[in-house]
């Protein structure tokens, strides 16, 4: 098994070719030892760290239904404050969407905590916002 992350293979495919771009001197004029690429590997980087993963959980719609639900009722008043809450509140999202979950629990909390996931019946990618 490797310990290594996509991020780690990623940083390692940019150093590469940032590399075979100086050594074949492809990089045009360079001032102060920067090169006409940094500014594209920077954009590359960004854009990768802002992406959602590829092994996003799979979930039917009615479970995303209720972890919308869960996620913008949070707190004292609505009586949920945290992924235990929603697993407990599961009766909620009606009876398909409660079997789903209590046989999925692993795959739910995943959802929840990404807030990201496919839609089973779509393949929709849905993505929650972060409340400001």
């Amino acid at each position: 098994m490797n310990n290594e992350t996509k991020w780690d293979v990623f940083k390692r495919a940019l150093k590469s070719w940032d590399d075979l771009v100086h050594e074949q001197e492809l990089q045009g004029e360079e001032s102060h030892g920067a090169c006409e690429f940094d500014q594209i590997l920077i954009k590359y980087k960004k854009d990768y760290d802002a992406a959602l993963p590829d092994d996003l959980p799979v979930i039917p719609k009615a479970v995303g239904v209720h972890i919308r639900w869960c996620k913008s009722n949070t707190g004292i008043k609505a009586g949920i404050g945290n992924l235990l809450d929603a697993l407990e509140l599961s009766d909620w999202a009606g009876l398909e969407a409660e079997y789903w979950i209590n046989d999925n629990p692993e795959v739910f909390a995943r959802a929840w905590l990404l807030g990201a996931w496919h839609v089973e019946e779509t393949g929709e990618i849905v993505k929650l916002e972060a409340e400001k």
